[in-house]
């Protein structure tokens, strides 16, 4: 679609997805981003005529001819995320509005063999694809708005976010020393997955692309997103956008070390956070867990000056008020200054994976900056 390759459309499109059903008039879109009306009148038209808005009914006259609106249409195009944890593979397909419209989980093994993965992975999306289709059959355009013959499906496919354990170069698709699996070490996992499904993809770490979804929910100007699942790490928003670093390894989170003659870690150091909170958990210490949780937290609170702190992972989400209370105690005793809020990350039932369709849908709507610079 060749609107999508445009700034001045991403800018338009942008407004509609956050004006939603109600819509939103040309001239509020030319008053919004310093557009001429006569740019705006084309790039709608062109808009419409892709199918990517529609009219969403008039206003009333406050003196003047009645002002149409428009809005976009979130059925016109899809994108996949996948979330590829050690033990689980979560695939979704989201509409241009960011909303599921179909889930699939499955157990997953992320150690079988690159083959063996990568075909998996496929099939997933190929499924998850599939059921989006039966689920978008007939549907409209949303209230009040104008409504196609033939609902487009997940035909206008845009492309797959896939995200994994790193640490990876998100800039070259690559994974690099995933931690307890090594053998990803220089697979071309991004290339391998675009070739099997014929479709852009974008390779991202879990928790960035988590964050991502968060940071395009509003969620603060820098926070940092900490997840505690099978492993632990954190995705960094700071000054609004997504920060992976020079070379793209920011987040190594859980491999700080707190205890130098601690246990050792799958990553080969010792006394990594990442160990000592996934002990604690193990035997049922949560308290411990947590205080753990917190202590790293608090390093980067210090070193970052971050405005929040947000927890998720299916750890956290199976005993979230114990996590929330347990970091908060932590950052409040070791606080130098204003305590930073702690809260469980309100990023969708499946987080990752929505984060994962973001790295695709977030260019389209003209986020370069919020999407980060690598």
């Amino acid at each position: 679609m060749p609107s999508l390759r445009s700034h001045n459309s991403a800018l338009v499109l942008d407004l509609l997805r956050t004006a939603g059903e109600g819509g939103i008039s040309r001239l509020e879109l030319a008053e919004s981003t310093g557009l001429t009306p006569q740019a705006v009148s084309k790039i709608t038209a062109r808009l419409r005529t892709e199918g990517l808005a529609a009219g969403a009914g008039q206003r009333a006259s406050t003196g003047g001819k009645p002002r149409t609106v428009l809005c976009l249409v979130p059925s016109a195009a899809h994108a996949v995320g996948l979330h590829l944890d050690r033990d689980e593979l979560t695939a979704v397909v989201v509409d241009l509005a960011g909303t599921p419209v179909a889930v699939r989980t499955a157990p997953f093994d992320l150690g079988a063999g690159a083959a063996e993965v990568v075909e998996t992975a496929a099939a997933q999306v190929e499924s998850v694809r599939a059921e989006a289709e039966s689920e978008s059959s007939g549907a409209g355009v949303g209230a009040g708005a104008e409504r196609h013959a033939e609902a487009p499906g997940t035909a206008n496919l845009l492309g797959v976010g896939v995200a994994m354990p790193g640490p990876l170069d998100h800039a070259t698709g690559v994974p690099q020393r995933v931690t307890g699996f090594p053998q990803w070490d220089g697979f071309p996992l991004r290339d391998a997955l675009a070739a099997r499904l014929g479709l852009p993809v974008v390779l991202d770490k879990d928790t960035n692309a988590a964050a991502l979804g968060l940071a395009l929910r509003g969620r603060g100007d820098s926070f940092a997103y900490l997840h505690l699942g099978t492993g632990l790490g954190a995705g960094l928003v700071l000054g609004g956008a997504l920060y992976r670093g020079d070379r793209t390894g920011a987040g190594e989170f859980g491999h700080q070390v707190i205890q130098l003659d601690g246990p050792p870690c799958d990553c080969g150091n010792r006394g990594c956070i990442e160990a000592l909170c996934l002990a604690a958990v193990a035997r049922g210490d949560l308290a411990e867990a947590a205080r753990v949780l917190g202590a790293g937290a608090a390093n980067l609170v210090g070193l970052l000056d971050i405005d929040r702190v947000l927890l998720g992972g299916r750890v956290v989400a199976a005993a979230e008020e114990r996590f929330v209370t347990g970091v908060g105690a932590v950052l409040e005793e070791r606080a130098r200054g204003p305590v930073v809020p702690v809260t469980v990350a309100d990023g969708g039932t499946h987080p990752v994976a929505e984060g994962a369709a973001q790295l695709v849908l977030a260019p389209v709507f003209g986020h370069a900056r919020v999407f980060g610079r690598r």
